[in-house]
């Protein structure tokens, strides 16, 4: 994979097609970059209070009803279609690596649901005066080559000119109905597996203040870049009860919605939970974002903490893009769960925590 312009020293690069003209770094072009730029989750809820309440087809599985990755509409007695679609802007610099980190954020969802993803439709939105059709067509190279690593065709989509540089996909796939795994579904005594480290925000941040090193920023794509492809065989799995995957809301948000959606308490063991290389001492440098605190006023005063720390506070909410799944499984299939990350090549999947009798916090975070 090329080399990231992050780390020229000026914050341009030139291409052949603009013929002397320095294109501005694609992070520079957006406020707010991979799942960073989600809306707050208060703000969100605010919004979707407002909606009308809608009559749902009784083929509609899984909807609005729930804080879930991806809506879900039985077709048949064997297969029910997932769809789902996410889009953001550039996390990154270089244009190949922004298009596929963007596409394995959006399949992300199709496997967080137990499905194998069957096609996608591309969602572009590019700065056309500013961008040059080379940088664009980088982008899209780079999604489409993670479309083909999942076994899918983009067969479509819509592009608008735009002022900021968007890059995602409306993702589908095939699930059997009884293989859905929803956010909502899991059961006191549960242990809780994460699939990927944490600290993604925090390497973006860095990386927006030339803070990030090769070999950080290397880490940073490879985990972004990794497909969640053990959801489909851990759906199939009789101890796997939830499954979602951690993204724009954090570990102790995303936590959050399946404590709420089961009725029972997330017990986070901090001290357990895996984390990219440096993430600690990049938090220490200051190298946080915004939407990283926009998340803790959101949900804070529903976490609780042993001890209060500030670090483990902004890694808790730190925004991942294309995060890990998490998944919520009884005692006796704990090792089958960590035997298929492993199988996947997942080397950093861990057991993180447990689902117990809700209490007086909807997260507890132990071991801080």
């Amino acid at each position: 994979m090329a080399a990231s312009p992050a780390f020229h020293e000026d914050d341009s690069v030139s291409t052949p097609q603009t013929a002397g003209v320095e294109e501005p770094r694609l992070s520079t072009l957006s406020h707010g970059g991979g799942c960073g730029c989600k809306i707050a989750p208060g703000i969100l809820a605010d919004m979707l209070r407002e909606m009308p309440a809608m009559v749902m087809p009784q083929e509609l599985l899984v909807g609005t009803e729930s804080s879930d990755d991806a809506a879900v509409y039985r077709l048949n007695d064997e297969q029910a279609l997932v769809a789902t679609t996410d889009f953001f802007m550039p996390i990154v610099d270089d244009p190949h690596d922004f298009g596929a980190i963007a596409a394995t954020n959006a399949i992300s969802d199709v496997y967080a649901m137990g499905a194998k993803p069957i096609m996608a439709l591309a969602l572009v939105g590019m700065p056309i005066s500013v961008l040059s059709t080379q940088t664009i067509g980088k982008i899209l190279a780079g999604g489409q080559s993670v479309c083909a690593r999942a076994g899918i065709p983009i067969a479509g989509g819509h592009s608008i000119d735009s002022v900021e540089p968007i890059y995602g996909l409306v993702a589908m796939g095939l699930v059997h109905p009884d293989h859905i795994k929803t956010n909502k579904a899991a059961k006191p005594g549960d242990y809780l597996v994460l699939g990927k480290p944490l600290g993604v925000g925090v390497y973006s941040a860095a990386l927006k203040k030339h803070a990030l090193s090769h070999d950080q920023y290397r880490s940073m794509v490879a985990t972004t870049t990794q497909l969640n492809t053990p959801g489909p065989d851990l759906a199939r799995l009789p101890g796997v009860h939830a499954i979602t995957d951690v993204t724009g809301f954090g570990l102790a948000g995303h936590a959050l919605e399946m404590a709420k959606g089961s009725g029972h308490t997330v017990e986070l063991d901090w001290g357990a939970v895996p984390l990219l290389p440096d993430a600690q001492a990049l938090v220490q440098a200051g190298m946080v974002t915004g939407a990283s605190g926009r998340n803790w006023t959101a949900y804070g005063a529903e976490i609780s903490m042993g001890e209060e720390s500030p670090l483990v506070q902004q890694l808790l909410s730190d925004p991942q893009t294309s995060g890990g799944l998490l998944v919520s499984c009884a005692g006796e299939a704990l090792n089958e769960v960590l035997s298929v990350f492993q199988s996947h090549g997942f080397s950093q999947a861990a057991c993180v925590g447990r689902i117990t009798d809700q209490d007086q916090s909807w997260v507890r975070v132990v071991n801080v």
